[in-house]
């Protein structure tokens, strides 16, 4: 027999690099091979009840671009039977990457060949002296392991879990858990001391990977810093994909203006005068303080969306909103519409109640009864009903950040550059199936040395008026952005995401049918997610610099954790449904009615849902034709145990926990993981720049109190000079330029689609494609999600539907599974891979 193995070079090694330890592995490999295979037959011997292997020296054989063969001939003894898997050891000097190894019965491939899949890298043996295994694509349920297989796929997982000792190595596949304890950084400086989230009823959160590094000095309790965040091997970027993420250089943003900032070579408090100041970031470019020296040469790289200027210059592509419609931010119709088919579709909800009250302790927080009354809004929908008849009739709507946000006012208005409120925002829909804002309100709770204080704004043709619903909006806007980033995206993607990795690396071997569906799901999500620890949602970090709440915003985060997140409602029918924005009909398309028929993300996202769920049913009823299959996997029910009891441990008692008892509850959780790392992702993702890469449009702080706000003394703060200068004054509310100029680029970033990107859909995993009916099934999928894309288009071209086609409308496509690299605003990933 003859055997195959394809190792794929690394970008030095394509580029023809010398190295002197692959010079000395060439020549080594010449003798003796430098790469060790043992291959295993699927059953035991059965005189010695060992496992049948047959090992061979791979010796280095062609070059073909970035691919090199290695080749060994073997003869397996007639009673070997079939081969399931192989143990590897290398033996370069350097770890490699292993992409498959093919076995063939002789010298040409024809029909007798099989393919044994890894994709995984592998470390020279002076790192790690154990032999790795790597199975056939064929998958195997616990219980129909063959015997030659057992110990093996036991021992596969065991090294998996580690210890749970010791500091984590670069080279290192060990998955577990922590806590978000590395957030903070008390040992540079202790305003940057941040609390443990995870692990307490304080700061409930999900987990992340545990990484092992020593306790800080000052704090104990947290984790001290290091120059890079531990990740599995394995859950590392490509290179293709190193690359164009630094070359988007994200990196160049943190360490050359960051520091700056800290180091107060920058006011960050400098605001732009005017309009067509913010005009100038595309026409002309925001010059870089001529106090930034060194990094100069990096910062005008910042993002693709950058062009090529002057050293000391950052220059942006105009967002396609702007492009479109200059002024359409303005619109109030924009700022409805966007609530809908904008980034953070999944805020909106149906007022069920009037009046609208707060669930939040009176005592501590004031009055609970909204501002906004019946008279407000019968005022602003000029009589056409009643509010009564309204909410009945399903016609209001609401932004509703009060109860969330309010707790954290007080505290977010002891920093300097900042402010917060309470906010409810209140549409009414027309009958084209569109969004009208009609009020909003916003609270301060009561203190010691203040009242309560809550004001409602509404749109206005009187100037002051006007100029204060602008503020108003600017406040919302703000809050919106907020919980979108550090709630619809962050959490509910990323830091949930997560865990499902973990438990799923630990409990679910390599062979088990459910891994090899979910594993393309997880690329990359691992190392996005640590260097968002380092740089984004860290003290300090991005977040901090440029969001509202600043210091607070991962408490935030956890407070949204503790009293949002619930895993059966994050599949994306039962989330509609608890938001009010859809009600189960049998007679609907999906089984659903929704509450705007014209609700692009939900209308789009309905057809995507329905193709995984579809796919993934088919799937799963292959594996467990029987409800005892699911019930009696031990690999699969460990899976599940430890996502919710060490995962999401601080929610572990929950009831709302679905049991996997039958296949059609197995296919619902793995929907529900599949769409929210997918499909939610890409729908709170990839339209960033487009929406927020002008920020007038989506602000992420908004500095300064409303004009109109008063204290004890009846006195509000700045309302003479916002009379005489409103646009001054909006400024002065807006960001900052440095926290403006950051988040665009950072926003850039994450817009972007890398050029290996994998999307939903589009490619069969390759255990897939040797099982004929797997194979059918996902060609069924490929299919599907190639029509949705045309459904999708035609809704777009439909005037009819004006939250999609309007003059300068920009049209909805993040429901589009497929898109060429770059800042495409469309094309849904498989994984949370960026």
């Amino acid at each position: 027999m003859k055997a195959v193995a394809t190792v794929k070079l690394t970008a030095g090694e394509t580029l023809g690099c010398i190295d002197l330890s692959r010079v000395i592995d060439g020549f080594v490999d010449l003798f003796r091979g430098n790469l060790y295979m043992e291959f295993v037959g699927t059953e035991l011997d059965h005189s010695s009840g060992l496992e049948k292997t047959v090992a061979v020296n791979a010796h280095k054989k062609s070059k073909e671009g970035e691919d090199v063969q290695y080749e060994a001939s073997f003869t397996v003894p007639s009673d070997f039977g079939e081969i399931g898997g192989v143990l590897v050891l290398n033996e370069n000097h350097k770890e490699i990457f292993l992409k498959d190894i093919v076995i063939t019965t002789d010298y040409t491939v024809g029909e007798n060949f099989s393919v044994i899949t890894c994709n995984s890298w592998v470390q020279a043996k002076s790192t790690s002296s154990e032999k790795r295994i790597f199975f056939t694509n064929k998958s195997y349920l616990p219980s129909s392991t063959p015997s030659g297989l057992q110990r093996l796929r036991r021992k596969d997982l065991e090294a998996k879990r580690g210890d749970g000792h010791g500091e984590r190595k670069a080279y290192e596949r060990i998955y577990d858990y922590d806590t978000y304890n590395d957030l903070g950084d008390p040992d540079s400086n202790e305003d940057l001391a941040r609390p443990i989230l995870g692990g307490s009823r304080q700061y409930p959160y999900p987990r992340r990977c545990r990484t092992g590094r020593p306790p800080s000095h000052n704090d104990p309790l947290s984790e001290s810093k290091g120059s890079s965040i531990y990740v599995p091997r394995d859950e590392a970027f490509s290179e293709v994909k190193t690359l164009t993420f630094n070359g988007k250089t994200l990196t160049s943003v943190l360490h050359a203006i960051i520091p700056a900032v800290n180091s107060a070579l920058i006011d960050i408090n400098v605001g732009f005068k005017n309009f067509i100041d913010i005009d100038e970031l595309y026409d002309q470019g925001f010059k870089v303080p001529d106090n930034v020296h060194g990094p100069k040469a990096l910062l005008h790289k910042l993002c693709n969306s950058i062009k090529d200027t002057a050293d000391d210059v950052l220059q942006f592509e105009i967002p396609s909103l702007i492009k479109n419609d200059k002024f359409s931010w303005l619109r109030d119709e924009e700022f409805a519409r966007q609530t809908l088919a904008g980034v953070n579709p999944y805020a909106i909800e149906l007022v069920k109640e009037l009046p609208l009250i707060s669930k939040l302790d009176p005592i501590i927080y004031g009055p609970p009864e909204s501002a906004i009354t019946e008279e407000i809004i019968e005022r602003e929908i000029h009589g056409e009903m009643t509010a009564s008849e309204a909410m009945q009739r399903k016609r209001l709507f609401m932004l509703d950040y009060h109860d969330l946000f309010l707790p954290f006012v007080h505290k977010v208005r002891e920093l300097q550059g900042t402010t917060l409120y309470g906010s409810r925002t209140l549409f009414f829909l027309k009958s084209n199936n569109t969004l009208t804002p009609i009020a909003i309100e916003l609270t301060r709770p009561q203190s010691p040395q203040n009242p309560q204080w809550k004001q409602v704004f509404t749109p206005s043709s009187d100037a002051t008026l006007n100029w204060l619903w602008r503020f108003a909006k600017a406040h919302v806007c703000a809050h919106d952005s907020g919980y979108h980033e550090l709630i619809s995206h962050w959490l509910r993607t990323h830091g949930s995401v997560e865990p499902y990795i973990i438990a799923g690396n630990r409990q679910l071997s390599v062979i088990h049918p459910i891994y090899r569906l979910l594993h393309p799901h997880f690329r990359y999500t691992m190392k996005i997610n640590a260097l968002a620890r380092k740089y984004l949602i860290s003290g300090g970090g991005i977040i901090e610099m440029s969001f509202s709440t600043l210091k607070y915003s991962m408490e935030l985060s956890s407070a949204a954790y503790d009293q949002i997140w619930r895993f059966d409602r994050e599949g994306l029918p039962a989330d509609l449904i608890k938001r009010g924005m859809a009600e189960k009909d049998s007679e609907a398309e999906h089984g659903l009615r929704l509450a705007i028929s014209d609700y692009p993300f939900a209308a789009d996202g309905l057809l995507i849902w329905s193709a995984i769920s579809d796919w993934v049913s088919s799937y799963v009823a292959h594996y467990y034709p029987q409800p005892s299959t699911v019930s009696d996997d031990v690999e699969l029910q460990s899976f599940w145990t430890e996502v919710r009891t060490r995962g999401h441990a601080d929610k572990k008692d929950e009831p709302w926990w679905p049991k996997l008892t039958d296949s059609t509850v197995l296919a619902d959780v793995l929907t529900t993981i599949i769409w929210v790392a997918s499909a939610h992702h890409a729908a709170v993702n990839f339209g960033q720049y487009d929406y927020g890469g002008y920020f007038p449009n989506r602000p992420t702080i908004a500095r300064t109190p409303m004009p109109t706000e008063q204290d004890i003394s009846g006195h509000s703060g700045g309302f003479e000079k916002f009379v005489e200068k409103p646009e001054e004054t909006l400024m002065e509310c807006f960001p900052s330029q440095i926290q403006a100029t950051i988040v665009m680029a950072v926003l850039d970033v994450l817009s972007n689609h890398s050029p290996d990107e994998e999307y939903l859909g589009a490619a069969a995993e390759a255990a897939w494609e040797e099982d004929s009916v797997l194979r059918a099934a996902f060609e069924r999928f490929n299919g599907r999600l190639k029509e949705i894309e045309g459904i999708i288009d035609e809704r777009n071209g439909d005037v009819g539907l004006r939250n999609r086609k309007g003059a300068g409308v920009l049209a909805y496509e993040l429901m589009k599974p497929f898109s060429a690299a770059g800042v495409t605003g469309r094309g849904i990933p498989n994984s949370t891979s960026i």
